[in-house]
């Protein structure tokens, strides 16, 4: 797996990520695809919105319909009808958000299942097996992810840990052309805990490196600052992933610092809530204000739902609770998420990030 760097202003990269898969522009968003579909949405819609890469779950998968069933059907791609990039999240956000589900040790995770309570095991190794199975385009490392606030000393074992189970992962890990490994940096919001994860998991070498742990309720600065301290001691040759980030706001902000690829669930699930982003900020497509409205979500947006529809019909689909009101605006927000990367990868190209950001921040409401 391959990383061009082909811009650079300021710390901001715009870069081409050459997968067995295909290549992925980057800065890049990828929509979350959880359980082998993104919510409300078709293959053909997706490519559509312009994504060039899709987020599957491990620990989903390994429960229904389970990696083996997909493998033998020929592989995710096949499975979901996306020949595009998939990266896979190892399962390591469930140790914290199923923590009442789990059982932690060195060897891994036993979590009860939120489907039928059978007990299964995710170790470092099985992680990877699994996503082997799966085919996986990008593969992630298994972790610990800690929640927000947490102890120091809880802090530092958790990093540890999951660097132990890193440099696992990579034994397990079965090199093929075009498809890589990426290492997770822990340590919560500790500068010496960030620093010492990142020079680990560089000494063990991997394709890309994400930075975890981010965005499990700590406030946008602390986020940043963390990233600023993070970020430089990273390969400059690699990319950087930033997971589960998240808001319009933090992603300029993030990739101002340097981080090349994101993933989150807000677009997908605002557009099932009845929230649309735009480039005047977030909509709430319930308010009474917009059921006589004839204008388009977002009159700068060229997605489906802004070409065909009005704010009105948009609106009555919400209150009749309509399936078609949460895919046409979960196809508008990714629509508008994947503009937003276009026009940042645009920006860097041209050396204008800093008046881009400014412009950005402009736009968006008080």
């Amino acid at each position: 797996m391959q990383f061009e760097l082909l811009a650079q202003d300021g710390p901001a990269r715009r870069g081409r990520l050459h997968s067995a898969h295909g290549s992925i522009e980057t800065p890049a968003f990828m929509p979350v695809g959880t359980a082998a579909t993104v919510k409300a949405m078709t293959g053909d819609m997706l490519r559509a919105t312009g994504a060039e890469i899709v987020l599957a779950n491990t620990y989903h998968l390994m429960l229904r319909p389970g990696a083996e069933r997909i493998a033998r059907l020929g592989g995710l791609h096949r499975f979901m009808a996306w020949p595009a990039p998939i990266l896979t999240d190892s399962g390591g956000y469930q140790v914290m958000s199923l923590a009442d589900r789990r059982q932690l040790t060195e060897q891994g995770v036993v979590f009860a299942s939120h489907l039928d309570g059978r007990r299964h095991e995710l170790t470092p190794e099985r992680a990877i097996e699994i996503q082997d199975l799966l085919d996986s385009t990008i593969t992630m490392v298994l972790d610990e992810c800690p929640p927000f606030p947490i102890e120091p000393t809880a802090a530092a074992q958790a990093m540890r840990r999951s660097m132990r189970w890193a440099e696992r992962c990579k034994q397990a890990f079965r090199p093929r052309p075009g498809y890589g490994l990426f290492g997770i940096v822990q340590g919560s919001v500790d500068p010496a805990l960030r620093l010492e994860s990142a020079a680990a998991l560089t000494g063990v070498g991997f394709d890309g490196y994400a930075l975890g742990g981010l965005a499990v309720g700590e406030p946008q600065a602390l986020m940043f600052k963390t990233l600023e301290v993070t970020v430089p001691a990273l390969p400059t040759d690699r990319p950087r992933y930033l997971m589960g980030v998240g808001k319009p706001a933090d992603i300029v902000g993030a990739v101002a610092r340097g981080v090349d690829m994101f993933d989150c669930v807000l677009p997908t699930r605002s557009g099932r809530t009845a929230q649309a982003w735009t480039g005047q900020g977030p909509l709430n497509l319930r308010n009474a204000r917009h059921a006589e409205d004839p204008a388009p979500l977002d009159p700068g947006c060229s997605c489906y739902a802004c070409r065909q529809h009005s704010r009105a019909y948009l609106h009555h689909l919400v209150k009749a609770k309509e399936i078609l009101g949460s895919m046409l605006l979960t196809w508008h927000n990714l629509h508008y998420y994947q503009t937003l990367m276009a026009d940042l990868r645009q920006a860097i190209a041209d050396g204008r990030l800093a008046s881009f950001r400014a412009a950005f921040a402009a736009a968006q409401p008080v």
